[in-house]
């Protein structure tokens, strides 16, 4: 990716970062009705597990999961003993209720933070026995973040609906269904799988709205709740459009893990989670064509990308995070500015 006067271009280095957190919550915060609060010392022990683990990532720009409390994230933060100006978690400045957000750290220069709740009118999706699906259960986070010397890059924050299957409650909160029986069951995850396909149809329209006829570069990261190549995933991807539309490049993403070009290992051990014994790739990191090398777009492209989960073969108490970390380092030409 020379310039066509041929000079050697000048790169800037950028580390993105994907944690789950694991309910990052203050002390005494009862996040869930059945689960108790966190005590000052359980609060310490986690804020200084993940503070050490920030620290050993070292990332510009970190995605979180799972953040009940924005203050939780900045003493964690603190923690790593890093400096990170930009913490943001839209939603849980004062302590979320109900569902937990996400939330970003950078050392990058912030021009906006959004946060995405409603899906587009046209993308409301019926789901059995509920209604219609009509928001993202945790709020998309949208920020423009501006490399130094560089273009403003797009980060999208998400943590979708997981497979947890969604029963039917009455007002109390109570169950209102036989959950030990299996067509049940069936029924009711079901339910998750529409939630989540209907939250990756709504995040695919705001990349569309992001990339259509754009050079903006773009990062997605979180817990997807699904595989890479998994329905839903790929509605929010469409890289499999490509093989018979070239054009579709402009819109897709593409699996950072997969678009690595520099000399990296290739891994067996490439998951994020473990369920029931098996292995699965939750978290990721997806990318634009504009960190694809080899597009005629490329203005940057991904070097590498490492998996960090011993932890999850530790202690599950609930002071480690029950999920992997995923770590891409990525480069910028210093000259480019998308558009």
């Amino acid at each position: 990716m020379a310039r066509e006067n041929g000079e050697t271009p000048q790169w800037r280095t950028l580390v993105a970062a994907n944690f789950n957190t694991l309910n990052l919550a203050l002390p005494g915060h009862r996040f869930y009705p059945n689960q108790d609060p966190w005590s000052e010392r359980d609060y310490l022990k986690k804020t200084r597990w993940l503070g050490e683990q920030i620290r050993r990532l070292n990332p510009d720009i970190a995605a979180f999961e799972e953040v009940w409390d924005a203050a939780a994230l900045a003493a964690a933060v603190k923690s790593s003993r890093l400096r990170y100006p930009e913490i943001h978690v839209p939603g849980a400045e004062h302590g979320a209720v109900g569902t937990p957000r996400v939330g970003l750290v950078t050392r990058l220069a912030v021009e906006s933070v959004d946060t995405l709740v409603d899906f587009p009118s046209d993308m409301a999706v019926e789901v059995p026995e509920l209604g219609p699906a009509l928001r993202f259960e945790r709020p998309v986070l949208h920020a423009r973040l501006r490399v130094p010397k560089g273009p403003v890059v797009h980060v999208v924050v998400v943590h979708l609906k997981s497979k947890r299957p969604k029963y039917l409650m009455d007002a109390d909160g109570s169950p209102r269904e036989d959950r030990d029986d299996p067509r049940i069951q069936a029924r009711a995850t079901l339910r998750s799988l529409i939630i989540r396909g209907a939250e990756a149809a709504a995040l695919r329209a705001h990349v569309v709205d992001l990339l259509h006829r754009t050079r903006d570069p773009l990062i997605l990261m979180g817990d997807l709740n699904d595989g890479p190549m998994a329905v839903t995933t790929q509605i929010i991807a469409a890289t499999g459009t490509i093989a018979y539309d070239r054009s579709a490049r402009d819109t897709a993403l593409f699996h950072a893990y997969d678009v690595q070009s520099g000399q990296a290992l290739r891994k067996d051990v490439a998951y994020t989670h473990v369920h029931q014994g098996t292995p699965d790739l939750l978290d990721q990191i997806w990318v634009s064509e504009e960190f694809v090398a080899g597009s005629r777009y490329a203005i940057g492209d991904v070097r590498r990308v490492d998996y960090f989960n011993d932890h999850i073969h530790e202690a599950r108490d609930g002071l480690r995070s029950d999920h992997g970390f995923v770590r891409a380092l990525l480069r910028v030409r210093q000259d480019a500015r998308g558009g």
